[in-house]
């Protein structure tokens, strides 16, 4: 039992064999993952899209204050919560945005850190 030999040819065969089973049932696997997708997916119903013309100046220059409107509401309410009080007690006169000095790798592994979470 111990002391047989397996000649180049069988084992040709079994690996040829086990290599066949496998591509078979991953083909059946793929198969049956397009049925399910045809049985049970439906598309999203998009909503109808208007188009309003705005020259490009103002349509800038309001996006922007939109923007910082909505940065100072941000910072307001992160800050407001980091000392568990309301947001009237606390009035943002000043926003100064610092340079990231953080390395390539340190910003790599956050976005890393952040994206596993979820």
């Amino acid at each position: 039992m111990f002391g047989e030999t397996i000649s180049l040819g069988e084992g040709l065969v079994v690996t040829a064999l086990g290599m066949g089973v496998t591509f078979v049932a991953l083909i059946v696997l793929s198969f049956m993952l397009d049925l399910l997708r045809i049985l049970f997916y439906k598309e999203p119903k998009k909503a109808p899209v208007q188009v309003v013309e705005q020259p490009v100046a103002e349509a800038e220059a309001e996006a922007e204050e939109d923007n910082m409107e909505e940065l100072v509401a941000v910072i307001t309410a992160a800050v407001a919560a980091s000392l568990q009080t309301s947001t009237h007690n606390i009035i943002v006169q000043n926003i100064v945005r610092v340079g990231d000095t953080t390395p390539t790798w340190g910003r790599a592994g956050r976005v890393e850190q952040m994206n596993s979470r979820f």
